[in-house]
């Protein structure tokens, strides 16, 4: 046996790929990363297990019922296998008609993110790029993972939506600078497994442990106390879910009535604190934010929220939130007051210390102010103004002409004939999955290219199978990560199976520009010159090894980002008449002129507490008396590689893990290991039970990914077998000024499943003809 060993990249980490006679036999960390993931080594399990998609397949009633069919349901109908040559003329011909009588904005370029780490074969950017060559799509708009916050952050401090990366305070800073940080959502440690674009080493667990060892001290503020690794010794205070706002709005308060808040920087550095400091006092609606109503509110005691709003502004002091409390009903208030209590607890702008978000939610938050160009596959300029808010594709495909508020805009939801999605999961992502499988019936045609039959590819109409990773050459390049990774392909795609980038130019071809598309390069070709032109592009900043060099030893290095990076919250408070942030006042905007000209009864000028739709004081809480928190897996990246090793390992039973409180499932009759239905009046989905006083009582945890696998496919409200937390969730806009989703404002109840476990067929193909 002659094996070889070969560099791969993924988003959660590099490593290396041992090879025999063209069948990979095992994938290992990298030697010098000092937290390997354990979800790369998963991934031989998915390469060729029986899930895999081998060759393009029609729907059936799709293929008898030119252009749409209208006797059978997407998700429950058989596939017949095709030609790549039927195939591509089938899609080409689709694209030709939709565009002839409905025109491009009728055309949804429905890529969204994360679908592999490259730099050329990135999903999104061919598909837009195929998409915008051949005269436009309707595009989506900001993610689901932070949409609240890149709406409402530039509005306070400026600057592009995640500008906000390279302004706040890095780990190192923290460990040097910072003697409290207060952490609103946790640092859960599993997150940081991942990077977009790729990953050389993991570092934020050493940071991490630097600044422990420092004697940075950590607060908890999270319904789940694992939510921070527990070498931090981080002090835990549970907090009622959703209600983070009334907590920050008790610390303020108690800072302001005595005094402890920075006069000064609010004074030079901020607008509109008066206006705030009104509604503080309860000046505006007769109720003072104190800490006793905090505490009611939030579960918090008053005596801790006193003790926080003391030791903010006596020590040196760090405010994180992070993106999982802004997934929820009213999402920008607490990303906005978490800005404003930074401002009053006297550190904002010093070394170390104020204010960040999103913390250990990638291995680059925190990690490095950011990296130096790294050129990937070029953009072109979409002919097509019309876009959606990401989270709003269900509505959009339900009601078509219908008119919703974004960002002090009014936009008019187009009619879409036709989805072509490449990269992302919709059917992971979206939340109330039965009312997008409602939605979902609706274009005329749904492509999707896939290289599984996960449940996206099952609610196709024609599907086109895909190269993974493993089966390309590419190089990846992470965010804030200095280095480059050679990924060679390791082995031949699987089955019949091509590369976007090979399907995009062969339908391109079909459509008359091939030329334009390609620019009459070879993949390989179009590495190197995306390699070259990095080099070009840095100079004397950085001595590069030759594209050859560089794809033999498989990593390079890349020279610190230095700068300059504007909205220094260091520079406001030195002089805000010379460095003002790029806000319309040149500073932060407690209070926001802008935003209450908009009108939104859901978002005032100035951060507020609005109750949840669905929360533990909420009436529907007499019937689902248990909070939903629908967090990110530490077994995958949101769905990716659920067919993986790692993944498949913490299933029970198979089903997705749900993490419920001892007190709560004793009063259930559950025990650890037995499978339970979790149910709202949205749905319901089946679960192993662990049980952990890790959560809160009243408090259940199950995280995304798991792959939707409805009992009755295309049947709306239909039980998920398999544990997709979305079959729960709220299809629910957390306000008009962002339209952001809502997923982690959902209510539901636990039982003890008796009936015989139907099998989990979510890694099962649908029937395939010939």
């Amino acid at each position: 046996m002659v094996e070889r060993r070969m560099s791969v990249a993924t988003h959660w980490g590099s490593f290396v790929a041992v090879v025999d006679s063209g069948r990979l036999v095992r994938i290992e960390p990298r030697g010098d990363d000092p937290a390997p993931s354990a979800i790369g080594p998963g991934m031989v399990a998915a390469a060729d297990d029986s899930a895999r998609v081998l060759r393009p397949a029609v729907r059936r009633g799709w293929l008898n019922g030119l252009p749409r069919a209208h006797d059978t349901t997407r998700g429950a109908d058989a596939f017949v296998e095709v030609s790549w040559d039927d195939a591509i003329t089938l899609v080409s011909d689709e694209l030709h008609r939709v565009r002839s009588q409905y025109g491009d904005s009728a055309v949804f370029g429905g890529s969204y993110g994360w679908a592999s780490a490259g730099g050329f074969h990135n999903a999104q950017g061919q598909l837009h790029r195929f998409l915008a060559l051949g005269g436009g799509y309707t595009d989506s708009r900001n993610t689901y993972s932070t949409a609240a916050l890149e709406v409402i952050l530039p509005h306070v401090i400026g600057g592009q939506p995640w500008s906000y990366l390279s302004r706040m305070p890095m780990w190192d800073e923290i460990a040097e600078g910072c003697e409290l940080v207060v952490a609103f959502g946790g640092l859960a440690l599993k997150n940081s497994q991942i990077n977009p674009g790729g990953l050389a080493r993991h570092q934020t667990q050493n940071l991490q442990r630097r600044c422990r060892e420092a004697g940075v001290r950590f607060v908890n503020i999270s319904p789940i106390r694992s939510d921070v690794a527990g070498f931090l010794d981080a002090e835990w205070l549970p907090v009622t879910p959703n209600t983070d706002t009334a907590a920050m709005l008790g610390i303020a308060h108690t800072m302001l009535v005595n005094g402890w808040h920075d006069e000064d920087f609010l004074r030079r550095c901020c607008v509109g604190f008066d206006r705030f400091a009104s509604y503080l006092a309860g000046e505006l609606d007769g109720v003072p934010k104190d800490a006793a109503w905090a505490a009611r509110i939030t579960g918090i005691s008053r005596d801790a929220i006193t003790d926080l709003a003391r030791r903010l502004t006596t020590r040196r002091s760090l405010i994180m939130v992070n993106y999982a409390v802004q997934r929820a009903d009213h999402g920008e208030q607490p990303i906005w007051m978490s800005v404003v209590l930074a401002a009053m607890a006297g550190s904002m702008g010093r070394s170390g210390c104020g204010w960040g978000a999103g913390y250990a939610t990638m291995d680059a938050t925190g990690v490095a102010r950011g990296r130096p160009f790294v050129a990937s596959i070029p953009g072109v300029s979409n002919p097509v103004p019309d876009f959606i808010p990401v989270a709003r594709i269900a509505d959009t495909l339900l009601h078509p002409g219908r008119t919703i508020d974004y960002d002090g805009r009014r936009l008019t939801l187009p009619e879409l004939r036709l989805v072509y999605w490449c990269g992302g999961n919709p059917f992971h992502h979206h939340q109330d999955l039965h009312r997008l499988t409602r939605a979902w019936q609706t274009p005329d045609t749904v492509v999707v290219h896939e290289a599984w039959w996960n449940t996206t590819a099952k609610f196709a109409d024609i599907v086109l199978p895909v190269a993974t990773s493993l089966e390309r050459d590419d190089f990846a390049a992470g965010l804030s990560d200095p280095h480059l990774v050679a990924m060679p392909k390791v082995r031949e795609p699987a089955g019949e199976s091509r590369t976007d980038h090979q399907i995009f130019a062969a339908l391109a071809s079909r459509l008359g520009y091939e030329q334009e598309f390609t620019e009459s390069r070879s993949e390989i070709e179009w590495v190197r010159h995306l390699y070259e032109r990095t080099k070009a592009e840095l100079g004397d900043d950085a001595v590069l090894p030759s594209f050859d060099d560089f794809w033999r030893s498989s990593t390079a290095e890349l020279p610190t980002s230095s700068g300059p990076f504007p909205g220094s919250f260091e520079a406001l408070r030195s002089d805000p008449q010379r460095f003002p942030l790029p806000t319309p006042s040149g500073r932060i905007e407690i209070f926001s002129e802008e935003i209450d000209s908009f009108g939104y009864d859901d978002c005032a000028g100035h951060p507020t507490w609005l109750e949840p739709v669905e929360w533990l004081r909420a009436d529907l809480a007499d019937r689902f008396p248990l909070h939903l928190i629908s967090n990110q897996p530490a077994s995958r990246l949101h769905s990716q590689y659920d067919n993986g090793g790692r993944s498949l390992s913490s299933k029970i039973r198979g089903r997705e893990p749900v993490t419920i409180n001892p007190q709560d499932a004793a009063s259930r009759g559950i025990e650890n290991g037995m499978v339970v239905r979790v149910y709202n009046d949205r749905g319901s989905c089946l679960a192993g039970a662990v049980l952990s006083d890790d959560v809160m009582p009243g408090v259940v945890q199950l995280s995304t990914g798991a792959w939707w696998d409805p009992v009755q496919p295309g049947l709306s409200g239909t039980m998920d077998r398999h544990g997709n937390p979305n079959a729960l969730t709220a299809d629910r806009p957390c306000s008009r000024l962002s339209q952001g989703p809502s997923a982690l404002s959902a209510l539901v109840d636990v039982e003890l499943y008796d009936d015989p476990l139907p099998e989990v067929l979510a890694f099962t193909p649908p029937n395939l003809e010939h």
